[in-house]
């Protein structure tokens, strides 16, 4: 298999509010900004963040088509999670997991956004376990 392009789709009550806070908060740029598709991208994530409205009738199978958030984590390794943190509550994002240490060496922290997706920041500060 040879992948070229990869892209994670988020159905979200509001898709104007995620694509804002995405572009205000982590820099990704537009690739198209329509009513009903908002698809936004930075050169060194390696993927779109697609926002799609919930319900949308063209999404298929229908009954996965509810609302992004339960369960879902949409995750960025960052070199200076500390700086991040600090960057990121003086712009007054919601911080939902104040910075937390695990054990294995993952240093992160949550944030939501207006439509409830949950977003985490991370370093690691030791090696991760290997495989």
């Amino acid at each position: 298999m040879n992948v070229t392009e990869s892209a994670i789709s988020l159905n979200v009550p509001d898709i104007a509010a995620s694509a804002a806070f995405v572009r205000k908060h982590f820099g990704f740029v537009a690739e198209m900004d329509l009513p009903e598709v908002v698809s936004l991208r930075r050169e060194d994530v390696g993927f779109s963040l697609i926002f799609l409205p919930t319900g949308l009738k063209t999404f298929k199978p229908a009954e996965a088509a509810g609302s992004a958030g339960m369960g879902l984590l949409v995750a960025f390794v960052v070199d200076d999670i500390d700086a991040e943190y600090a960057r990121l509550r003086a712009e007054g994002v919601q911080i939902v997991t104040p910075m937390e240490t695990e054990e294995w060496g993952e240093r992160y922290f949550q944030m939501r956004d207006p439509n409830g997706v949950i977003y985490q920041l991370v370093q690691w500060v030791t090696s991760p376990p290997a495989p």
